[in-house]
């Protein structure tokens, strides 16, 4: 899957703290950061589905983190 980069996810990783981070670590977060959006983005398209668009809109995401 693989769609995040590395880098941004290590500078937040060292802004909550971390003085030295392993890229094993960098790499464990990209992993669950992608799954937990991708079934955001999956629950934010059945509120669009739901209210008969095709277009997901913000209100859909954020109706979807309140899941």
């Amino acid at each position: 899957m693989a769609e995040l980069p590395l880098a941004p996810l290590k500078r937040i990783l060292k802004r909550a703290g971390g003085e030295r981070v392993s890229d094993d670590a960098v790499e464990a977060l990209r992993d669950e950061v992608e799954d937990r959006a991708l079934d955001l983005a999956k629950t934010a398209r059945d509120y669009a589905k739901h209210a008969d668009r095709k277009t997901v809109q913000r209100e859909d995401v954020r109706a979807a983190t309140r899941d």
